[in-house]
């Protein structure tokens, strides 16, 4: 192959962004060599293999055995190995690529590059340099590669380059790819679709859409376009959903099918996932009917995800009725799709169907998991079925499991949600005598149960506790705590609390707008509610029709009657309408 241009290899020589620091690169690569020079006469291994003798050869093979031995199995063996072949030439390519071929392990071969390297400025041949690159490249050794190439001034050809980017874009090093991609083009080199697939997918796995389309730009101006595949069609239509924008990628679906293209199930189930997400069921069902139409069944995971999509979105009922109907056709479903309509029964209260599909489940040999176990918990803590629950729980422990924090914090909400405080807070201390990590989730569990059955001091202390133990808060460690403050009159408190949310960088929940006006009307604070009302609607946020009403209301009372019609025509600008008053018959 030809060999890559100059321009191209001094890019390949720069320092990499991830290159490995001095010290590992020491304790890996360069361990220091010790001194120890040649007394006597070196072996000439240059010479025609012919024109020796038959016992030379027999000592030479006998010498690259030996090397191979002493690098494998000792572990400072650069400071003696010059000295027990005090004769010898290491420097010698020849040795250094029938090492390489006897060795058959990359990394102990690159050691010993940088040992002959450092003490003889030794550099091997390119067939040697070609194959040490891609066995690191193989190895997924990226860092140990870019230095290789940086320290011999190697210039691998196209073929092994490609490779070279494909496995960093596997690696999630997408911007080193983008790199070297670039330079590899601007060299003059058509990249395989293979690897622009690579660099798609690699894009993907770390959430970059934006280089995706980057490099779907790139593959136009290049021409490599015409040459796309069903895996790149695929990854374009994923980037999409990824970008909320799934209509854009059934067009496109609709496109490459009509081109003739035949997407894999993966990016059928892609696209079902994002409307199922989007609540689009019609599209859900559309997409079902073209991938029977083409004779492309839809499997178990393109199910999945519907049944998913329908359970997130509270459309349990209509995925329990899929679920059974899979069954019937000859559907196998696995662990985690029973475990899906389980969490989805459970949500319903149907707990009789849910422990008939656990069972069912253990039946056909599939036990089941920490996900399984903590549905059914869940399951049996909302319907205040505490015994039950602490049941499998213990179940759980004893199948292995363990104590986790998921666990606890499904009883912890559960005891919450029936006003069960006491029990929760019992639970969130057991936590900390067992080592068991309390986060976020916890802290914001406790604190909304607590807000709601009035323990506001409670919930603050709870709130100060999450800040000292390091954790990051949320919005809903806020929410709770500003509503319920406003609720007992204490304003100044709850707007101290939404100063703090947003020095953090929190951005608050709308609903937090209208606890603080409707407490601020209360208080007869009308004209700060007013104040309020008017951020709201700058920052396009969408105030409840209660708190349009109540704002009303209290102006009224004050005589402020134009800033009452200012509100009203804010209220019908956004489409609300005003209760009409029906008028009581007399019989």
């Amino acid at each position: 192959m030809v060999r890559a241009p100059s321009n191209f290899i001094a890019f390949c020589r720069q320092k990499p962004r991830n290159r490995l620091n001095s010290c590992t690169r020491t304790r890996n690569l360069i361990l220091e060599s010790g001194e120890g020079g040649s007394n006597g006469e070196e072996l000439k291994l240059n010479k025609k293999e012919e024109d020796k003798p038959e016992n030379d050869r027999q000592t030479y093979a006998g010498i690259v055995r030996e090397v191979c031995d002493i690098t494998r199995t000792r572990p400072r063996w650069e400071q003696t190995l010059a000295s027990i072949f005090p004769s010898f030439n290491f420097s010698d390519p020849k040795f250094f690529h029938d090492l390489l071929s006897e060795q058959n392990n990359v990394f102990l071969t690159l050691r010993f590059f940088q040992w002959v390297h450092s003490r003889y400025e030794f550099s091997p041949d390119a067939v040697s340099c070609r194959v040490i690159f891609d066995a690191l490249v193989e190895a997924k050794a990226l860092q140990a590669a870019q230095f290789f190439l940086h320290s011999t001034g190697f210039s691998p050809d196209p073929a092994s380059l490609e490779c070279y980017i494909r496995c960093q874009y596997e690696n999630g090093l997408v911007e080193d790819g983008c790199d070297v991609l670039s330079k590899l083009q601007k060299a003059g080199f058509r990249p395989a679709m293979k690897t622009w697939n690579s660099a798609l997918l690699g894009c993907l796995k770390v959430g970059r859409t934006d280089i995706v389309w980057k490099l779907y730009q790139e593959m136009m101006e290049s021409g490599a376009v015409a040459d796309v595949d069903a895996e790149t069609v695929g990854c374009l239509i994923q980037a999409f959903c990824e970008d909320g924008k799934s209509s854009e990628g059934y067009e496109l679906l609709q496109q490459v099918l009509e081109d003739g293209l035949e997407p894999g199930n993966v990016t059928f189930n892609k696209l079902i996932a994002a409307f199922c997400k989007e609540r689009k069921y019609t599209r859900v069902s559309e997409i079902l009917h073209r991938m029977i139409a083409r004779n492309q069944t839809p499997d178990i995971y393109t199910y999945q995800e519907v049944i998913n999509g329908l359970c997130k979105k509270r459309k349990r009922l209509e995925g329990y009725r899929i679920f059974n109907d899979l069954k019937d056709r000859g559907y196998a479903p696995d662990r985690v799709m029973y475990t899906t309509m389980i969490h989805g029964l459970c949500e319903m209260g149907w707990l009789g169907d849910a422990r008939k599909l656990w069972f069912e489940m253990i039946n056909k040999g599939l036990l089941p998991n920490e996900f399984t176990y903590n549905a059914l918990i869940h399951g049996y803590c909302k319907i205040a079925d505490f015994e039950e629950a602490k049941k499998v729980y213990k179940e759980m422990c004893a199948r292995g499991y363990g104590e986790t924090t998921v666990t606890y914090n499904t009883m912890i909400a559960g005891f919450c949600l029936h006003g069960w405080t006491d029990e929760a807070h019992g639970l969130f201390e057991e936590m900390s005598q067992k080592g068991i990590a309390r986060d976020i989730i916890t802290y914001n569990t406790l604190i909304r149960g607590f807000c709601k059955t009035g323990k506001v001091d409670e919930s603050k202390h709870l709130l100060k506790e999450l800040l000292t133990q390091g954790l990051q808060p949320s919005t809903s460690s806020y929410t709770s705590l500003i509503e319920k403050l406003c609720q007992v009159g204490e304003l100044d408190n709850a707007k101290r609390m939404w100063n703090d949310m947003q020095s953090r960088g929190l951005k608050p929940n709308v609903c937090s707008y209208d606890h603080i006006i409707t407490g601020l009307c209360g208080k007869g604070d009308y004209m700060e509610g007013l104040e309020w009302l008017v951020r709201m609607l700058e920052n396009r946020f969408k105030p409840q029709k209660e708190t349009f009403e109540g704002l009303v209301q209290c102006l009224i009372q004050n005589d402020k009657l134009d800033d009452s019609l200012f509100v009203l025509d804010s209220m019908f600008r956004i489409g609300y309408a005003l209760k009409e008053e029906r008028p009581e018959f007399q019989y």
